[in-house]
Parts: structure tokens; C-alpha cells; sequence
């Protein structure tokens, strides 16, 4: 669900007068060198903005705003009643992405990052998590999809509230928590779980024609961040 005509600011800080904190700049009293880019920012991100928002025209950008929009609140009413949207306007509206607050979930053992790992077994790569709050997903449909893809999204989102109000504190072997299944685990000659495989792997009726399987089952994100390792050949190779 998270698209790529994602167009988000690409730059600097703002200062009053930046000249002596700018990139690359040798007679900047404060300045650096670049960090992790070129000096003058990311210039493949500017460009490829640049280039949809001039293929699209005033008129396009102007429609695909207004439909980015509609389809965040479209899910938005979908949910309601299943996930709490933070931040709302005055006429309760989303703008063109909207929160769910997946922290009260916690009294039935269930983090925001099992949602996630789970939405795998329904063939959607998860939204943003964690950011700009804690516990929550922000979901941002862009402009991009289809409504059916929404609803296909909004089903599989109402089907795991389900799976969430029947998981607890004291028993983690659930769908959420093993999430996701892979086609290994499905073609096991054991299975070891409280609940079916096709409740694993196929717990609504459209995934039998657009099933995604992982690869791997649960990672630790964290550890992975804190511990890079390069699975590239060794530099000799290369010599």
C-alpha cells in the first residue's frame, strides 16, 4: 500500500542564512561534507518528482491530489469502527494519508509490528509503522490504486482486527505472532499450530489468485539494523 508516487519534500534544513552551514562549501564556517548523498542533495529523488509532476500537468497533479485524498478516506471509513484514526480535521476528514492506533492492542499481546508481519500473509507489503507516532500505521493509498485493491486492503485489515480480538497476553502461538507463513512452513509434513493452514496462509477467499509468499518467516528488525552484514562476495573477488 505503499505506493511509489509518494512526492514528499526533497532537501535542506531552511535557515535565515544557510551560507554557513551548506554542504561541500570549503568556506562555510560550519559546513560538512556530504553525509550519505551528493552535496547538493538527492538529485535522482528531485528528478524523478520533477518528472511526474510535469508529465501529470496542473490539471493531473491537481486530480491525482484530490484522488490520493479520497482514497485515504475511503479506507479511513472503511476501518472505522475496527482501527482509531488519529489527527483528523474538522469535518473528521483525512488528508492524503491517515493513522490507525494499534497501541490498545498491546492488552492482547498484539504490537503494531505483528499487523505488519501478518498483512504479508494477505499479499500487502505494510504500510509505514511506528512513525510519525509510536504504535500506529500510517496508511497512504496515493492516488495509484484501484478501488478494488482498497477494498482488498480494508478486508484484510478488518480480518486481522478479528484475529487480534481473539489473541491474548498468555498465549502467543496465533496467527499474528508466527506471521508470516511461508510456503516451506504450509508444506511441512508437521504442523505444530492451534490454527489451520489455510488460516495461515489463505484466511480470505481473493488470495488463492493473488498469493504472495515470503520467502523467510520473522526477522528481528532491530537486531538487523544495529548488525549490518553485507552478503556481497568478499573484496578480493573484485581485485
Amino acid at each position: 500500500m505503499n505506493s511509489i508516487s509518494k512526492l514528499g519534500l526533497v532537501g535542506s534544513v531552511a535557515f535565515s542564512n544557510p551560507t554557513p552551514f551548506k554542504l561541500g562549501i570549503s568556506n562555510a564556517s560550519n559546513g560538512i561534507t556530504a553525509i550519505s548523498a551528493a552535496p547538493w542533495g538527492s538529485a535522482l529523488a528531485c528528478l524523478i518528482s520533477y518528472g511526474y509532476i510535469t508529465m501529470l500537468g496542473a490539471k493531473g497533479l491537481t486530480d491525482s491530489t484530490k484522488i490520493a485524498i479520497l482514497n485515504a478516506n475511503y479506507i479511513k471509513e472503511r476501518l472505522k469502527g475496527y482501527y482509531r484514526t488519529l489527527y483528523t480535521g474538522e469535518m473528521n476528514r483525512a488528508a492524503h494519508e491517515m493513522i490507525i492506533d494499534c497501541r490498545d492492542f498491546k492488552q492482547n499481546g498484539i504490537e503494531v509490528v505483528d499487523i505488519a508481519k501478518r498483512l504479508m500473509d494477505y499479499g500487502f507489503h505494510a504500510p509505514t509503522v511506528s512513525f510519525p507516532v509510536g504504535g500506529t500505521m500510517m496508511i497512504e493509498p496515493t492516488e495509484s490504486e484501484s478501488i478494488e485493491e482498497l477494498d482488498r486492503f480494508c478486508d484484510a485489515m478488518i480480518s486481522i482486527r478479528e484475529e487480534i480480538k481473539n489473541a491474548s497476553k498468555e498465549d502467543n502461538n496465533n496467527p499474528l505472532k508466527n506471521a508470516p507463513h511461508t510456503q516451506e512452513m504450509l508444506t511441512a509434513d508437521i504442523w505444530d499450530f492451534p490454527y489451520t493452514r489455510q488460516q495461515a496462509a489463505f484466511p480470505l477467499a481473493y488470495i488463492a489468485d493473488h498469493k504472495f509468499w515470503p520467502t523467510v518467516q520473522r526477522v528481528d528488525d532491530a537486531f538487523g539494523d544495529r548488525n549490518l552484514i553485507c552478503s556481497c562476495n568478499p573484496i578480493e573477488d573484485y581485485l
